[in-house]
């Protein structure tokens, strides 16, 4: 290898990571901001409700947060960054990005507290039908979420993390640089499963008041979705992968998987 070509490689490397970390990054807050609604499943594919009851008590539909429409990309993200950059990389931006989280909610928690302008509340006073309507009082409730919430997403966010780069590795070590879909799909899988659980019950048991009950009933149709999910989007896992070998060239890019997979420590 040449010192023009190992500095080529070592730029687009770079280069690489910064990409990576930018589309993590940015839909991982995103999430968080726009997590605050929650829509119907059913209703956007035309469906009707599932009625699904769990413990003959909650009757409950695929009603999801706005986040789960974009988590997914960071689910594969996250993949590529383990399969490039390894347990280091993965860590390295999840500690980052649960930074830049919390730095996003203090500034949030600072600005729905100053005073609106008079002006501002005046020309927003009506909705389109002329109903009244109180922007401070919506703009308030739409960006600040409960300490729960928030303690609760960052704790999942980070320990998911954690145990999808862990669970990642072990499964190349098991299947070598094949079988990407096993690795990647497994690693979500188990991770996801923690965090549909951590996250609620952080914010609605532990803060909230939710049951036990309610608690793993929610959480079983959080899991589905992103179970399935992780499952449907496993072909663009390749697709990002072909893209990148090509971009770093197809020795190198072995190679760098290659080193990513050396450590497979907790």
């Amino acid at each position: 290898m040449s010192t023009t070509a190992d500095q080529n490689f070592q730029n687009k490397k770079t280069t690489l990571f910064i990409v990576l970390s930018g589309i993590f990054l940015t839909n991982a807050i995103l999430a968080e901001l726009i997590g605050v609604k929650i829509f119907s499943g059913e209703a956007t594919l035309g469906l009707e409700p599932a009625n699904w009851t769990f413990f003959g008590e909650y009757v409950l539909d695929f009603n999801l947060t706005a986040g789960a429409v974009i988590w997914p990309v960071v689910f594969i993200t996250t993949d590529i960054i383990n399969e490039y950059f390894g347990k280091k990389g993965v860590r390295k931006i999840s500690f980052l990005t649960a930074g830049f989280i919390a730095y996003a909610f203090i500034f949030i928690v600072i600005v729905t507290a100053l005073p609106p302008a008079k002006f501002w509340l005046d020309v927003n006073s009506t909705d389109p039908n002329g109903n009244p309507f109180n922007i401070e009082y919506a703009f308030d409730v739409i960006f600040r979420q409960g300490l729960g919430i928030i303690i609760g997403s960052l704790t999942a966010f980070l320990l998911g993390q954690l145990i999808d780069v862990y669970v990642f590795q072990k499964l190349r070590k098991i299947t070598g640089a094949k079988m990407i879909w096993l690795r990647a799909t497994g690693s979500t899988l188990v991770s996801q499963l923690i965090d549909s659980f951590v996250v609620l019950g952080i914010a609605f048991y532990v803060f909230g008041n939710w049951s036990i009950e309610q608690l793993i009933a929610v959480g079983i149709i959080n899991y589905i979705y992103k179970f399935t999910v992780a499952i449907i989007l496993t072909p663009l896992l390749y697709v990002g992968h072909n893209i990148i070998d090509d971009y770093l060239g197809k020795e190198y890019a072995e190679r760098m998987a290659e080193e990513a997979s050396g450590n497979t420590s907790f």
